[in-house]
């Protein structure tokens, strides 16, 4: 039997919506990983170590150049950097799986962190003028709609 137009575009939605949540949580375990590779690490001496072979070959390597100077973070930055990954990481793949179960509570909580973050997006891309942040904060709007969407609908079917 043939969907009607109404349920096939909820079951459209549903799949984007399930997309969205998938890559929130890729991107949550994503930063998790940096995170945790932010506090064992030395950011400095790694780029500097990539940067001095190329300066060995090239000494006036414009991208090496800068980025030997622009790359220079203290212990205390870098420190604050991970522990910002690590968290963000983790409540952004708790609140995912949370949502890909099911879980009523998720929903609300899902949307609500995922909006702090797209706000800081939007200023952070109004300040920078960064087309990559203008992106992150389209994608976050959309997937803070379809989890609100399919919050409504969930819950509207448990009663």
């Amino acid at each position: 039997m043939p969907l009607l137009p109404k349920e096939k575009r909820e079951r459209e939605l549903f799949r984007v919506f399930e997309i969205g949540i998938v890559l929130k949580g890729i991107d949550g375990v994503v930063e998790i990983v940096l995170g945790t590779l932010l506090l064992f690490t030395n950011v400095t001496d790694i780029v500097q170590a990539f940067v001095a072979n190329e300066l060995i070959e090239d000494p006036d390597d414009f991208f090496a150049r800068h980025a030997q100077h622009l790359i220079n973070v203290t212990p205390h930055a870098q420190f604050i950097g991970a522990l910002y990954l690590l968290s963000h990481g983790l409540a952004k793949t708790f609140l995912s799986w949370g949502i890909l179960r099911g879980n009523l509570w998720a929903y609300p909580a899902g949307a609500a962190f995922f909006s702090i973050f797209a706000v800081y997006e939007i200023i952070r891309a109004v300040g920078t003028g960064s087309l990559l942040l203008f992106a992150a904060f389209a994608f976050d709007v959309v997937v803070i709609g379809l989890i609100i969407y399919e919050y409504r609908l969930l819950a509207a079917r448990r009663g």
